[in-house]
C-alpha cells in the first residue's frame, strides 16, 4: 500500500471507531464542511456538515448503547490528493426500547476523500442496501 492509502485507511478506522463510540465531534472532524452524503434513509442526499451531523445523531439515537460496526472487504485507491474506498459494513446493536429488535444489517459504503494542505477529509459518502426488484423493497438479510 502507498503512504496515501495507509493514511486513508487510518482515517477510515478512526471513522469506524467514532461511529461505534457515537462520538459525533470526532466523527464530524473527518468530514469536509461541504460533504455530500447519500444514505439509505430519506432524503436523497444530505448536503453540508450540519445536515450530515443531524443524520448521524439520528442514527446514533436509534441504538441503546454502542453501535457494533465492522468493516469488511475494504479496498482503497489513492493518489497524492484524491482517494476512493469501498467496503461492506456490518451494523449491529441493541435498538432503543421502542420494541424494535436488535439490528444486524449489512450495508455497502463508498467513501471519497480529498487531501487538504494538512489532512485527508471525506467529501462524499454513499451508503446503500440491495433492493429486490420484484418487490422494490430493501433486502435486509443479505450477507456477503
Amino acid at each position: 500500500m502507498s503512504e496515501a492509502e495507509h493514511e486513508v485507511g487510518a482515517l477510515l478506522e478512526d471513522r469506524e471507531q467514532a461511529c461505534r463510540d457515537k462520538d459525533i465531534e470526532r466523527l464530524m472532524s473527518l468530514y469536509s464542511p461541504d460533504i455530500i452524503y447519500f444514505d439509505v434513509v430519506p432524503p436523497l442526499h444530505f448536503s453540508g456538515s450540519d445536515a450530515v451531523r443531524k443524520n448521524f445523531v439520528r442514527w446514533f439515537d436509534e441504538y441503546d448503547g454502542p453501535i457494533g460496526l465492522e468493516t469488511h472487504q475494504l479496498k482503497i485507491a489513492a493518489s497524492d490528493n484524491v482517494a476512493i474506498a469501498h467496503m461492506l459494513h456490518l451494523d449491529t446493536g441493541a435498538m432503543q426500547a421502542d420494541g424494535s429488535p436488535s439490528r444486524s444489517l449489512w450495508l455497502r459504503s463508498t467513501v471519497c476523500l480529498e487531501r487538504t494542505d494538512t489532512e485527508w477529509l471525506i467529501t462524499h459518502e454513499h451508503i446503500s442496501l440491495p433492493v429486490a426488484l420484484d418487490t422494490m423493497q430493501a433486502v435486509l438479510d443479505a450477507t456477503p
